[in-house]
């Protein structure tokens, strides 16, 4: 770089007092749909804040995890919170573009064609065991998840506001599935690896379901515009030059980790991130700051969803596969090792 080249400006510092009365105003409806969604799902708080957090960014999220997690309950839970347009679509091998999108249907009485809108034209979208659908459907929901627009005939139509795509995949069982394509992984903002419930949260679980009929009445306790109004005071949250620096470290430390001083991962990264995770990452910080009341990013903010953000965004190499070496394992890696500012 030379004297003469730009340089990129910083995020200037706002005025701290008054965006944290903003936050402050916009978040109130938080703790109220914790409290709604805690009474139908036990436990998960880290699951549902990921939710939540793709929810006050527009992110969609990928939940991986095995049967009986509550995966489907605590989505559908969520979107009746919201006041949202829900709909949930079970992916199989033999499901159609069509059967996702809609399609076009001939008129018999008046000689025309008439648009029959598919499921995606919801506010939360649940695409059930998403890695079960082939490359026609996958290309069909990318479109969607990406450009926020879906094209039927020969019309594009937009997708309402809030759109939220929320995708589970069964990480166990691998018969009849297809492998979820790259560029598709990486339009999830967060990938949630949901794991078992404590005991005494198994123990709840096993005595609420046991001796209930019918899970609590769902309410709702915030409306879709409400939500688009916190999602601009969160992209309002203020990062720190050093913390944006620390985002854009971690990532560049994903693709040639020797060169940014992290020592024993050669050979075993085949891809790094994209610019699409600094992005996500920081948008992401930005959320959890704004869910714990702040109206700035700390370090923590970044770390705490940094593996959530980068760990289907690494891909490892045949090397690290034969050692057994994961991506998560990759991330935590770099996360041990980049310096924390």
């Amino acid at each position: 770089m030379t004297d003469l080249d730009p340089v990129p400006a910083a995020t200037p510092e706002p005025d701290l007092g008054a965006l944290t009365e903003q936050v402050a105003e916009q978040s109130r409806f938080v703790a109220p749909l914790l409290e709604t969604v805690g009474r139908v799902v036990v436990g998960q708080p880290r699951m549902v804040e990921r939710l939540l957090i793709g929810l006050l960014t527009g992110g969609h999220v990928l939940l991986e995890g095995v049967p009986g997690l509550a995966k489907t309950l605590t989505v559908s839970t969520l979107a009746a919170a919201v006041e949202a347009r829900f709909q949930r679509i079970q992916f199989t091998p033999d499901l159609l573009p069509a059967d996702l999108l809609g399609t076009l249907v001939y008129n018999q009485a008046e000689g025309n064609f008439l648009v029959k809108k598919g499921p995606i034209f919801a506010n939360v979208v649940l695409a059930d065991e998403v890695n079960r659908a082939p490359a026609k459907v996958q290309s069909a929901l990318l479109e969607a998840m990406q450009e926020r627009q879906v094209t039927i005939g020969e019309t594009t139509y937009p997708l309402p506001r809030p759109f939220l795509v929320l995708a589970t995949q069964n990480p166990i069982e691998q018969e009849g599935t297809y492998p979820l394509p790259e560029a598709q992984v990486d339009r999830f903002m967060l990938k949630t690896v949901v794991g078992y419930p404590t005991r005494d949260e198994e123990l709840e679980i096993m005595r609420r379901m046991s001796h209930a009929t019918d899970l609590p009445e769902t309410r709702p306790v915030v409306t879709p515009a409400q939500i688009l109004s916190a999602r601009h005071v969160v992209g309002q949250v203020y990062v720190d030059a050093r913390v944006e620096e620390y985002v854009v470290d971690l990532v560049l430390a994903t693709r040639d980790p020797k060169a940014r001083g992290v020592s024993g991962l050669e050979g075993l990264v085949s891809n790094g991130a994209s610019p699409r995770a600094s992005i996500a990452l920081a948008l992401a910080a930005r959320a959890h700051a704004f869910l714990q009341g702040r109206a700035y990013v700390t370090p923590d903010d970044v770390r705490a969803l940094a593996l959530d953000v980068l760990r289907h965004r690494v891909a490892v190499t045949y090397e690290a596969e034969a050692e057994e070496v994961t991506s998560e394992a990759i991330v935590r890696r770099v996360l041990e090792a980049v310096p924390v500012p």
